[in-house]
């Protein structure tokens, strides 16, 4: 029988279950192993359990960031270089349904992330703790589901681990890249014919004592004002870009409304490339002073994604409107690189991916110290330095080993972010609220079955579009 209080009303969802021959009494006074933890399903609200216990109230964080600060790593974190290849999710879709399909997706990508964060707040509740990271949340969530759940839990801490840290590991690789050769374009361009051609890997290695300088920034409430030059730098790109996108552009009614059907998984898997950030989430989460705030209707999550998919509905509109059969994979590479103008969007973007490196390099970070620290616990805050330089160089090492690494981490992300961003919140709200019944009729289930397949979709053709590209690099 499940305990109740004394006006008998129902037990809640998440009531402890008690034996019935009396061994969780001692003395007539009921065993703490058998006390109640209550968690209201709206946590997010900021209310306390049972016990009085606030996960909120009780989070001791140094330097907490503000919603502000939260909210423009959030922005930083969803308006990467993947904004460029909008016009050509768009030539996949079709002007009319690349617009719905992109709201669609933006739905999906966030209502991932809220649920993440809300099993979160049940599970600060139901074990009294006060942070989590993804991985936490995904093996506490099976470790206290359904029975058949358990032997997933030690697995699903794994497979988050190492798939988020070869994804943003890579990725910062892939940033350093990128950063280099918009440098060695513009080098190249005012060097002329006479200037020879740049080494991408020389520029990369120059890269380097930057680049540690930015991932010794100690944690997310400094990091604030670089992921603010960043955004101001993508804005001023993006701006710019914007002007060469409705300068002289052409009558939309010469532009295809519906692509062929066959082309929609490739707007589907590039639109979720380029939105997901389920790697930040949790970590923005930790750090925030008011993580409540972080979901909800107005929370930070909801404004900021809101922002994030206007942005890429008009570029990849207006990008794909204005250069049509002609768009090309990144919506730069269509700017007349001779103009100033165009020269400066380099610039700038390639400013903004220099300073979002480090938030991106924060996710590989987090995991890694959180492995080893318990090994250094005399001198804690060298070795945290220490580790954060030698990532840092691993990284470089590996752009200037390998810089057509792109491709690679394409398939890489494909395969992780499918299952990191779609598939594993699906199954931790699933086992977080299994209590609830999953019964024939249930919209919970019925949406997590949708969100499965179209994560299935996009982990298949994101997969078999990297593969594509890798082969065609390479023959």
């Amino acid at each position: 029988m499940a305990i109740t209080d004394e006006s008998n009303k129902a037990p809640t969802e998440l009531d402890t279950f008690l034996p019935l021959d009396g061994s969780n009494l001692k003395d007539g006074v009921l065993s703490a192993k058998y006390k109640v933890q209550v968690a209201p399903r709206d946590v997010e609200a900021g209310q306390v359990d049972g016990n009085g216990f606030d996960p909120f109230a009780e989070r001791k964080v140094d330097n907490p960031t503000t919603d502000c600060d939260t909210l423009t790593h959030l922005l930083k974190a969803s308006l990467g270089t993947g904004i460029l290849a909008m016009p050509i999710a768009f030539k996949n879709a079709g002007l009319l349904v690349g617009i719905f399909a992109t709201i669609l997706v933006a739905f999906i990508c966030t209502h991932c992330a809220y649920i993440l964060v809300k099993c979160a707040h049940m599970l600060y509740h139901k074990t009294r703790t006060t942070e989590m990271s993804f991985a936490d949340v995904a093996e506490t969530a099976f470790s206290t589901g359904p029975q058949w759940a358990k032997k997933f839990a030690k697995p699903s801490r794994y497979l988050i681990q190492i798939s988020l840290f070869a994804t943003y590991f890579g990725t910062c690789s892939v940033y350093t890249v990128i950063v280099a050769a918009n440098f060695k374009q513009i080098i190249e361009h005012y060097q002329g014919l006479d200037g020879g051609e740049y080494s991408i890997r020389l520029i990369t290695v120059y890269l380097l004592i930057p680049l540690i300088l930015l991932s010794w920034i100690p944690d997310l409430k400094y990091l604030a004002p670089v992921s603010m030059v960043a955004n101001i730098f993508m804005g001023t790109g993006l701006g710019i870009t914007f002007y060469y996108l409705v300068w002289d552009l052409p009558p939309l009614n010469s532009v295809p409304l519906v692509a062929s059907v066959e082309n929609f998984p490739q707007f589907f898997s590039i639109t979720v490339f380029a939105m997901e950030a389920i790697g930040v989430v949790m970590p923005l989460e930790n750090s925030m002073k008011t993580p409540q705030h972080f979901v909800g209707i107005c929370g930070v999550l909801n404004k900021g994604m809101s922002a994030v998919t206007l942005v890429y509905i008009f570029l990849g509109f207006l990008g794909y409107a204005k250069y049509q059969d002609q768009t090309m994979g990144s919506i730069t590479l269509n700017l007349p690189t001779e103009e100033i103008p165009a020269q400066v969007v380099k610039i700038l973007i390639a400013l903004a991916v220099f300073c979002t490196f480090g938030l991106q390099f924060y996710v590989c970070l987090d995991i890694g110290w959180n492995t080893i620290k318990s090994r250094f616990v005399k001198r804690p805050r060298l070795s945290n330095y220490i580790m954060r330089t030698v990532l840092v160089i691993g990284a470089v090492l590996l752009a200037v080993a390998v810089p057509t690494i792109e491709p690679f981490i394409g398939l890489i992300g494909a395969f992780c972010f499918s299952i990191l961003g779609l598939l594993i919140p699906v199954f931790i709200e699933t086992v977080t609220y299994w209590d609830v019944g999953f019964g024939p009729g249930n919209w919970v289930a019925l949406k997590n079955v949708i969100i499965t397949v179209m994560g299935l979709i996009a982990l298949i053709f994101g997969s078999r579009s990297a593969i594509i590209d890798i082969v065609s690099l390479y023959t």
